[in-house]
């Protein structure tokens, strides 16, 4: 089967067929329930691309989101050390008492 019948040949016929699989499987997956298998198979091409494509972007947008609060938060002081040991210097500031200044009169009912 050397001749190909509007660009599809007997190599890149397995090729597609596993793209378009795929593609359908990643929106019905990622639409969270908004797609069913069918609906989605039986979208034209150009609707289930638009629809794959504007999935995509979400996702990239909330993976570049997620990717700067976890950088942002790196710089947070903690209690533990990444080695496991007592941020001492973070420990005193938390373990201060609270007290009640000397003007508060503290009363209980």
């Amino acid at each position: 089967m050397g001749l190909s019948f509007f660009g599809l040949t007997s190599n890149t016929a397995a090729i597609a067929r596993s793209n378009l699989f795929t593609q359908i499987h990643e929106i019905c997956f990622h639409g969270k329930g908004g797609f069913d298998w069918p609906t989605v198979y039986a979208m034209p091409r150009w609707l289930r691309q638009f629809t794959f494509n504007k999935i995509n972007e979400f996702y990239q947008k909330e993976n570049e989101v997620n990717e700067n609060t976890s950088k942002g938060s790196s710089n947070k002081s903690t209690l533990v050390n990444s080695d496991g040991t007592v941020n001492r210097k973070n420990w005193k500031d938390v373990s201060k008492p609270i007290t009640a200044g000397p003007k508060t009169k503290i009363t209980y009912k």
